[in-house]
């Protein structure tokens, strides 16, 4: 009998076996009907796929990047990427399971994120972009120290790997937190 607490996280790094499951759970969170379950679905907005098996592996293999994998009780939850950049870490794909979100998970795993680009890199601030219609996330962040910088770069249009677009007015917004 295990004696471990089925709702302890505990945190790795992503590897080779894992990248089918990874990709299963960003899909799951970000697009089609089964990223309806949660409310981080861009399923009004996006279609086609969120990553796929050659970009996670990318993300693994480089250099100054994590895959952070999140379990719980022996299972995949959530994961996120962490990418040290000079004097900053870039926050990215961070997905937890549509039928798991709303119940703190984030919460958690963010702050986990924050003290590993802080030990690890010795970093100052934590940056990430969001697709600028994304008010309820962004919200999200904001509530967690995050700030709105105002600063939009282009939605990479026309490059199917990053999904297709429903509108033509996307974006990505920088938010920043000190760390």
């Amino acid at each position: 009998m295990s004696t471990a607490n089925p709702a302890v996280l505990s945190f790795r790094s992503a590897v080779e076996a894992d990248v089918s499951e990874l990709v299963a759970l960003v899909e799951s969170a970000y697009r089609g009907d089964a990223s309806r379950g949660g409310w981080t679905t861009e399923a009004d907005y996006l279609e086609g796929q969120r990553t796929d098996a050659a970009g996670v592996r990318q993300i693994i293999d480089a250099a100054d990047s994590t895959l952070v994998v999140v379990e719980r009780a022996g299972g995949i939850v959530a994961c996120c990427h962490l990418e040290h950049r000079g004097d900053h870490v870039y926050f990215g794909m961070f997905a937890v399971r549509p039928g798991l979100q709303g119940a703190g998970l984030g919460k958690e795993i963010l702050a986990e994120a924050e003290r590993r680009a802080r030990d690890t890199w010795g970093a100052k601030e934590m940056r990430m972009t969001v697709v600028n219609v994304r008010e309820e996330l962004i919200a999200y962040y904001v509530r967690r120290g995050y700030r709105r910088t105002g600063e939009l770069s282009p939605f990479p249009y026309g490059d199917e790997r990053f999904g297709v677009p429903l509108r033509e007015d996307l974006a990505f917004e920088l938010l920043v937190k000190t760390l």
